[in-house]
């Protein structure tokens, strides 16, 4: 999952680890627009290589959290706090961090704007701001979150009332949303629907809950290997899944959750809720989306789907969900971009041209329980690419283990150092060589 959240926050004193500036126009030679799992890394590794001064990361957070851990958080088997760390500490010390958030971008002239008046110059861009979590297009959100059994893990503001609605759950149904466009790990608002019914299961609850999931896509998961296991999982544990519905409005009154057939869109659903799990609509920030010039007819920064390089401005680069690149949008998929990016970004910096090409390799590990994980990996064309010898659609203790104990410390030493750049190298040991 690129994993970050996108925070309004006001200017606030630097870090006085960091260079600090007071002029309301400065230059760097790189600039990277968001301090998320690709812009750390992009920031940890050109800051090392081009010097103190050289590259500002602007990033308005004070927290940088491991979103991949939420799932974990709401069921329990997690805490919140482990999940996030101050960005000064995540952030490289060579770096420039402008506190501040981005309002806009003129590639014609090679400035990014911030909502304090600076302009910002580069030589060079790398786009990096994540996705915008659009809980306000769905009638009723946010405020419904402040009534009970409705939760979120999206969001830091709210996944900690999912463990709260799990601990409240009487009788009634469990619904599970998933909306009607691109979303930040396609697999998490799954993820969280199984580890509810094994919470039920434990505390004696599940005879007395319906579980059904709502889903806009015409499919449980995008790739027919690992659909097939989960359509198996659901009829093992007995959830009911409706696909190509989308929820439109939370009556937290009534406690009531209305969903549209997005096939026939006059045929609206209203059910009653216990608990109500929502994944909101997503799209790229706002002042990205705003911004013709760099994005494509669906708002996302339009770069070449291999080499990263934005189609039109050559001096910019893009890395993670706020992408155009057509693959799932995961923290597994911007450590395979960044070995990509990085040295395609040099390349251009030396006066060459891009090279190398990413082959869309992602992962998704689907939580299905509190002991287990299908481990999904795959290119953007949604072949399997899978690191290890077996048969990953299978459900393991192992993979879940990987999931839950060795990936978050992967994440914080490795891949926001800009060191683990994704399994490529590890695949072919394992497959003996073998292309895979």
């Amino acid at each position: 999952m690129a994993r970050r959240v996108y925070i309004h926050s006001r200017l606030a004193l630097q870090n006085g680890a960091f260079s600090t500036s007071t002029k309301k126009c400065k230059s760097y030679k790189l600039v990277v627009v968001g301090g998320g799992a690709g812009g750390c890394a992009t920031a940890a590794k050109f800051s090392s290589k081009l010097g103190q001064g050289s590259v500002a990361v602007i990033e308005p957070a004070d927290m940088h959290y491991y979103q991949p851990m939420w799932t974990m958080v709401g069921g329990g088997m997690k805490n919140f706090k482990d999940s996030g760390r101050p960005m000064s500490q995540v952030l490289p010390k060579k770096a420039d961090w402008i506190k501040q958030r981005v309002v806009g971008f003129d590639p014609h002239n090679n400035k990014v704007m911030t909502e304090d008046g600076q302009e910002v110059n580069y030589e060079f861009l790398v786009v990096a701001l994540g996705l915008q979590l659009n809980y306000n297009q769905i009638k009723g959100l946010p405020e419904a979150f402040e009534t009970p059994g409705v939760c979120s893990n999206y969001s830091s503001l709210y996944v900690n009332k999912t463990l709260e609605a799990l601990k409240n759950f009487k009788q009634g149904n469990a619904l599970f949303s998933f909306p009607n466009t691109p979303i930040k790990c396609a697999g998490a608002p799954q993820k969280i629907m199984y580890i509810s019914d094994e919470y039920f299961r434990k505390h004696g609850k599940r005879d007395k809950a319906n579980i059904i999931y709502f889903t806009s896509l015409p499919v449980i998961f995008g790739i027919k290997k690992y659909a097939d296991s989960l359509w198996e999982v659901v009829k093992k544990k007995d959830i009911t899944v409706n696909l190509r519905h989308n929820l439109i409005e939370v009556k937290p009154d009534t406690r009531e959750a209305v969903f549209q057939n997005l096939d026939s869109p006059d045929d609206l659903q209203t059910l009653p809720y216990e608990m109500l799990h929502v994944t909101p609509p997503m799209s790229a920030p706002d002042p990205l989306h705003n911004c013709g010039p760099l994005v494509n007819e669906t708002g996302y920064l339009n770069v070449n789907k291999h080499t990263l390089q934005h189609v039109t401005f050559p001096n910019v680069f893009g890395i993670g969900d706020c992408t155009s690149v057509p693959t799932s949008k995961t923290a597994a998929a911007v450590a395979g971009q960044f070995g990509v990016m990085r040295r395609n970004l040099s390349l251009v910096m030396a006066g060459g041209s891009p090279r190398y090409e990413y082959d869309g390799y992602t992962s998704c590990p689907l939580v299905t329980g509190y002991s287990s994980v299908i481990l999904a990996e795959f290119d953007m064309d949604g072949n399997p690419l899978e690191t290890f010898p077996i048969n990953q659609a299978k459900e393991r203790r192992t993979m879940f283990h990987l999931k839950k104990d060795m990936m978050p410390p992967m994440y914080w030493y490795g891949m926001l150092k800009g060191i683990w750049e994704g399994p490529k190298y590890m695949r072919k040991i394992l497959h003996l060589g073998m292309s895979k």
